[in-house]
């Protein structure tokens, strides 16, 4: 299953509506959620916070986006052994969310990358570009 590929215009069609909505979540001011921000890391996003803006979004652009399907996305063919090992991603697995991430600068990767550290990378264009994978799922 390829990813659709989606524009920059695309994401920019979208983005102040999805900025609206992380900002309105978290109670955070617009201006400081900027497309690079990493939820976590910048603008201070807990678990639960996902959860919170996940639902917003859906509502907002009657999309579903399933969880855990970003990273499942990211791993692509590899099977959960070549992407994990004992809690860490594989070297295979962070050239995938590497790639599939790309919006993430790439020294915003620790290495080694602990699993449960993946939502870290998440910025708020990735959050955009989970809602038009999901649009153009269901086209």
């Amino acid at each position: 299953m390829s990813k659709p590929d989606i524009s920059k215009e695309e994401i920019a069609a979208i983005y102040p509506k999805v900025a609206e909505i992380i900002a309105d979540a978290l109670g955070s001011d617009e201006e400081d959620v900027k497309p690079d921000s990493s939820l976590i890391n910048d603008l201070a996003a807990e678990s639960i916070d996902f959860l919170d803006i996940v639902f917003r979004l859906e509502r907002e652009f009657k999309v579903k986006i399933p969880r855990g399907k970003a990273i499942e996305e990211a791993r692509g063919e590899l099977s959960e052994e070549e992407f994990e090992r004992g809690g860490v991603v594989t070297e295979a697995g962070v050239e995938k969310l590497r790639a599939y991430l790309d919006e993430v600068p790439a020294d915003r990767f620790p290495s080694p990358l602990k699993a449960a550290e993946i939502p870290k990378l998440f910025t708020v264009e990735t959050f955009c570009k989970m809602v038009l994978r999901e649009q153009k799922a269901g086209e």
